[in-house]
C-alpha cells in the first residue's frame, strides 16, 4: 500500500495555524501536499484576530467537538487519507481522528491528554487554568498574557526570540474549546486498533511536561496497533517554531516514511 503523500496539520490553542508555516515548507519540500486549515473563526493572522478582542463572540462560544469535527470534514474531502499532525490541542484531536480512522496514520506532538490520563502536575496548572475561565464570562475570549506565555511555551529561550514569537503567533482563545478537553468530546478508546500513532513530548515543556505525555502513550492498549513514544530532550511547547525545530521534523518524516 502507498504512503499517503497528503498531510493535514492540527493547530493547538492560543495561536494561529501559521505556526505550521515552517513545517508545511518543510514538508511540502519533500514531496508531500500539505494544509493547515484555521479553526472555525480564527482564519486570519494574529494582529487581526487580536484586535477583535474580546468581542469574537463567536470564537468565544466555540465547542471542541466543533473544532475537531471541522478537521474531521477536511480529512474526509481530501482523495487520500491523510498523515495527520497535531500539536498541544491539535494533538489530543489528532488522537481523537485517528481512533475515527481518518488517518493513514498520526503524530501527536506535545498532546493535551486525552479524558482518563489526569493530568496532576503542577506546571500543567499553573500554564493552562486560567484558560478555562472560571467566574468568567464564556462570551469573551481569554489572551494569554506575555508573562503566561513564557512560562507556557517558550521557556528557556532568549527573551527576544520569546517576544518575537508572542507577537507572531498568539492570538485570543476560546474557553469552551479549553474546558471541552475536561469532557467527552476528548475521548479515546484506547482498546481500539488504529493507525499508525507517534506521540512526542519535550523535556521542557511546561504546560505538556514529558511524563503526562508518557501516561498518554501508556494507557494504549498494545494490540498490535504501531504505537510510538519520543522524548526530545531541550524542547518546550514551543516546539514548532523553537530553534533546532528541524530535527524534530526530520524524525517525524523518518517515521512517517518507515511506517
Amino acid at each position: 500500500m502507498e504512503t499517503s503523500k497528503t498531510i493535514l496539520f492540527v493547530t493547538g490553542a492560543f495561536v494561529t495555524h501559521h505556526c505550521w508555516d515552517e513545517w508545511r515548507a518543510y514538508f511540502e519540500s519533500k514531496g508531500y501536499k500539505t494544509l493547515a486549515p484555521a479553526w472555525p473563526f480564527k482564519d486570519g493572522d494574529a494582529p487581526t484576530l487580536r484586535s477583535r478582542q474580546p468581542n469574537d463572540v463567536d470564537l468565544a462560544t466555540l465547542t471542541l467537538k466543533e473544532v475537531i469535527d471541522s478537521y474531521a470534514n477536511v480529512a474526509k474531502s481530501l482523495p487520500e487519507k491523510p498523515v495527520i499532525i497535531g500539536h498541544s490541542l491539535g494533538g489530543l484531536m489528532t488522537q481523537i481522528l485517528v481512533n475515527r480512522d481518518l488517518a493513514s496514520k498520526g503524530v501527536a506532538i506535545h498532546p493535551v491528554p486525552p479524558l482518563g490520563v489526569f493530568p496532576y502536575e503542577f506546571s500543567f496548572l499553573k500554564g493552562g487554568w486560567k484558560s478555562l475561565g472560571l467566574f468568567t464570562s464564556l462570551k469573551k475570549t481569554y489572551m494569554m498574557s506575555f508573562k503566561d506565555w513564557q512560562y507556557a511555551f517558550v521557556n528557556g529561550q532568549p527573551l527576544e526570540e520569546q517576544q518575537v514569537a508572542y507577537e507572531k503567533l498568539t492570538v485570543p482563545e476560546s474557553k469552551t474549546v479549553a474546558r471541552g478537553g475536561l469532557s467527552g468530546a476528548a475521548r479515546v478508546d484506547w482498546d481500539k486498533p488504529h493507525p499508525p500513532l507517534l506521540i512526542t513530548s519535550g523535556s521542557w515543556d511546561n504546560i505538556i511536561p514529558a511524563h503526562l505525555n508518557a501516561r498518554n502513550f501508556k494507557r494504549y492498549k498494545k494490540n498490535g496497533s504501531v504505537l510510538e513514544y519520543k522524548e526530545f530532550p531541550g524542547r518546550n511547547h514551543n516546539v514548532l517554531g523553537q530553534p533546532g525545530w528541524q530535527g524534530d521534523a526530520d524524525y517525524v518524516l523518518d517515521w512517517i516514511q518507515k511506517h
